[in-house]
Formats: C-alpha cells, structure tokens, sequence
C-alpha cells in the first residue's frame, strides 16, 4: 500500500542498441531516464520525477488505491 501523498507514475523502459536502458514517461511531461541496468535506470526516473512534479506545479498524477495493476514486461 502506497503512503499518503505517494502517486504512481507509468514509466516506460526500453533497451537501446547500446545496451544500456531508456526510461520515459507519459505521466510526467520530460521524464528522460538511461542507465547500465533496469534498476538503475529505474532508480534514476524516481529521483527525475520527484525533481519535475516539484517543479511543474499542478502536475494531475493517478492515486493509487488499495490495490492496482502494474504491467511487469519479460522478455
């Protein structure tokens, strides 16, 4: 369960040519993420994200609820 005030925002992960990981989000207007693994690159859109809701007042992210879907993509 997600603590009052934490919001979920959709990330989009893909693995460049290079190797390395690109993360972006349509939930938070210039989102850019990259790095050497998932979880690093994932850790890196959290800190971006906190820095950009921060900075863009008004941002409309979806609540979480008690329960929700979160697409895990394998492959």
């Amino acid at each position: 369960m997600l603590n009052i005030g934490e919001r979920i925002v959709r990330i989009h992960i893909e693995k460049l040519p290079e190797g390395v990981y690109l993360a972006t989000s349509e939930d938070v207007q210039g989102l850019v993420a990259q790095g050497r693994t998932i979880a690093e690159t994932l850790e890196i859109a959290r800190d971006v994200a906190r820095v950009l809701i921060e900075t863009q007042h008004g941002v409309e992210l979806p609540q979480a609820g008690e329960s929700f879907d979160y697409p895990l993509i394998i492959g």
